[in-house]
C-alpha cells in the first residue's frame, strides 16, 4: 500500500513540472553577476541614464551572448540614447536578438520603431506583421508599434 502512495507522489511531481511555452527558449544558466546587471540596467533604462544602461547592458551581452533580452535591452538603450541615438548599434542588437529567438515580441517592435526612425515603413510594417503572428495582435508590443506606424503615416 505505501508503495501505491509513493508512485501516486512521485506521479504528480512529474505532472506538475511546468512545460516552457514553444517560443521560449529554456533558460540558459546564467553566469553570476548577470541578473544583477541586467537590473541595474532595467533601473537605468527607467531613469533614462542610456550611458549607464548600455555599459551595463554591454557587459552582460560580453558574459552571456545568447541573452536576447539583453541584446534587445541594448539596441533600445542605443536607440534612445539622447543627445546622440546611434540606430545602427541599436540595428545590430535587435538582429541579434531575433537571431537568438525570433519571437521575442520586444526586439520585434523596437525594430520596428527604429525602422520608423530611418523612414522605412515598409520594414516597420513587416515586423508588425510578425507581431501579428506572434500574438494576434492581442500583445501591447503590437499595439504600441501599429499606433507608431499609424502616427508614422498621419506625419507624412
Amino acid at each position: 500500500m505505501t508503495h501505491r502512495y509513493v508512485l501516486a507522489a512521485l506521479a504528480a511531481l512529474v505532472i506538475a513540472v511546468p512545460a516552457w511555452a514553444a517560443d521560449t527558449p529554456d533558460p540558459a544558466p546564467r553566469k553570476p553577476g548577470v541578473d544583477e546587471r541586467m537590473a541595474t540596467a532595467r533601473k537605468a533604462i527607467d531613469a533614462r541614464d542610456w550611458s549607464r544602461a548600455v555599459s551595463e547592458l554591454g557587459s552582460v551581452v560580453q558574459e552571456d551572448p545568447n541573452n536576447a533580452d539583453a541584446h534587445n535591452l541594448l539596441g533600445y538603450s542605443w536607440r534612445k540614447r539622447t543627445p546622440n541615438p546611434d540606430v545602427t548599434k541599436a540595428f545590430e542588437h535587435y538582429y541579434i536578438a531575433l537571431r537568438i529567438n525570433p519571437t521575442h515580441k520586444g526586439a520585434q517592435e523596437y525594430i520596428g520603431q527604429a525602422y520608423l526612425m530611418e523612414k522605412r515603413i515598409v520594414q516597420a510594417e513587416q515586423h508588425l506583421a510578425e507581431l501579428q503572428k506572434i500574438c494576434a495582435g492581442a500583445c501591447p508590443e503590437y499595439q504600441e508599434l501599429a499606433k507608431a506606424i499609424a502616427e508614422f503615416k498621419a506625419r507624412n
